[in-house]
């Protein structure tokens, strides 16, 4: 029997801002540990590693994610053992189409015709067993030429989900034929799915061949096809990085791959199953999703950090900096960052985009950044900030360099707290140890670079009239940001 070949395709894009405070636009939900012990996106890697076995070969993973999102990626996956992966980037996001289109057209590139394992990065799934075996009966069925999609049975008649309805009889993989999807019922109709039994959540998982997806992306969303391709023939590849022409990118229509394709299967030529997944499966798309999947205590609450409750039932705390203490509460959210606070009923925290929505039309930073930012060569945590000046704590991980660069409104002074740094200020380079400080003028060309092997952390202190961090000129970047 010949082998299997398999390309999981982790979609990776999504601001998460029904998560909000705790995922930013620059930092979304997939990034963070929410369920477990590794961040949601690790987990999503690692599920379908797990699919390997003697019937089947493992491709590379293909992670289609936003370009401003790389270095997390690449941070993320090296905390990972053996799993070797390439990473497509978007320059702006246009939904799940483009970017699986873009994965089936890079697998047929590097295999004959893999079946793609495409899953959302957000997701959580308890039961591991039941999700791999729900897999390989769908992994079946894709190689016979089918559309599959992993359907979820209902725990509660949910209007947030996308239905899909099943025929009676399944085949010999288990796979059912799918009637129709129905896009977000209203709560009566959903009411009656449930009831009925034959509809199931459409939980975003697929499994095709590359070809397959091919044809259907081009029969039903020609389009998409079309410029997709454009661009993906003038791509550039740099190590793990592969970018479409951003100029042709931007041109492809944004649409999901529901819309696009599968929603259009049912009754046409392409042969769409449906596999039924019960494997404790949650897309995390609420506060309140993150309670139900929380481990809880005897008065149902779900904690996280540094928390003291007190005639406390059915709530979710989740303290990320400070001690958070409640009491007398009942059915709440309470999420503590850095710089935010948000208290919910937790049966509303669905409309905690509502809030995000304000903060983006007020042009509020808490809606992008945490306090403290990843960059690729550490982090930055701003500490204080006031009329004309900012203080930042900043970590440089070993061999790591920041970009050749100057400001045209600010000057900065440097404290060495821990480690050893380099600083080149214009013609001069000098060692500093701890407890040792340097001054860089304002309009002076100025890099910080850690030489040693263990972190290095220093005090930055700003002075100016304007303290943006768009008040950057780059010269030289190990990290390809010179545009910016």
């Amino acid at each position: 029997m010949s082998l299997i070949h398999i390309t999981p395709v982790i979609l990776c894009g999504g601001s998460g801002t029904r998560l909000w405070p705790l995922s930013r636009s620059a930092f979304p939900k997939q990034f963070l540990v929410l369920s477990g012990k590794t961040t949601l996106f690790q987990q999503a890697v690692e599920r379908l590693q797990l699919l390997k076995n003697s019937s089947t070969v493992l491709n590379d993973t293909l992670i289609a994610t936003n370009e401003e999102h790389r270095f997390l990626v690449l941070d993320q996956l090296r905390e990972m053992k053996d799993v070797k992966a390439q990473l497509l980037l978007e320059p702006i996001g246009l939904n799940t189409a483009p970017a699986l289109t873009l994965a089936a057209l890079q697998a047929i590139d590097k295999e004959e015709d893999p079946i793609l394992v495409v899953t959302p990065a957000d997701q959580t799934v308890q039961d591991q067993t039941n999700f791999t075996k729900s897999l390989h009966h769908a992994i079946e069925a894709a190689s016979k030429g089918a559309v599959v999609v992993l359907g979820i049975k209902p725990t509660k008649p949910d209007t947030g989900f996308g239905y899909i309805k099943k025929d009676k009889s399944e085949d010999e993989h288990q796979a059912f034929k799918v009637l129709n999807f129905t896009e977000k019922p209203d709560l009566a109709t959903a009411e009656n799915y449930l009831k009925s039994g034959e509809y199931f959540w459409n939980g975003g998982i697929f499994v095709l061949r590359a070809s397959i997806w091919l044809k259907a992306i081009q029969h039903f969303s020609p389009e998409i096809y079309e410029a997709t391709l454009k661009s993906f023939n003038q791509k550039t590849e740099d190590a793990l990085f592969i970018r479409p022409n951003e100029n042709l990118f931007k041109a492809i229509p944004s649409n999901s791959i529901d819309f696009a394709v599968i929603e259009k299967c049912p009754g046409s030529n392409f042969d769409i199953k449906m596999v039924e997944l019960d494997a404790r499966w949650n897309d995390l798309g609420s506060w309140d999703a993150v309670w139900q999947v929380g481990d809880k205590d005897n008065h149902q609450n779900v904690t996280y950090g540094d928390t003291l409750l007190e005639n406390t039932k059915n709530s979710l705390i989740y303290a990320n900096h400070k001690l958070v203490s409640v009491v007398g509460v009942d059915n709440l959210v309470v999420i503590e960052t850095s710089d935010a606070i948000m208290i919910a009923d937790r049966n509303q925290s669905q409309h905690v985009k509502v809030i995000v929505d304000k903060l983006h039309s007020q042009q509020r930073e808490e809606q992008v950044l945490h306090r403290k930012v990843s960059r690729p060569w550490g982090w930055y945590d701003s500490l204080d900030e006031g009329s004309n000046f900012k203080v930042k704590r900043i970590q440089v991980n070993p061999g790591a360099s920041l970009s050749l660069q100057k400001h045209t409104k600010r000057a900065e002074h440097w404290v060495v707290v821990k480690g050893i740094a380099e600083v080149v200020c214009d013609d001069k380079k000098i060692t500093l140890k701890e407890n040792e400080s340097t001054y860089i003028p304002l309009g002076h060309t100025h890099r910080l670079s850690n030489p040693g092997k263990n972190v290095l952390e220093i005090i930055e202190v700003q002075s100016g009239s304007y303290l943006g961090e768009d008040d950057i000129e780059r010269f030289d970047d190990s990290y390809g940001r010179l545009k910016n």
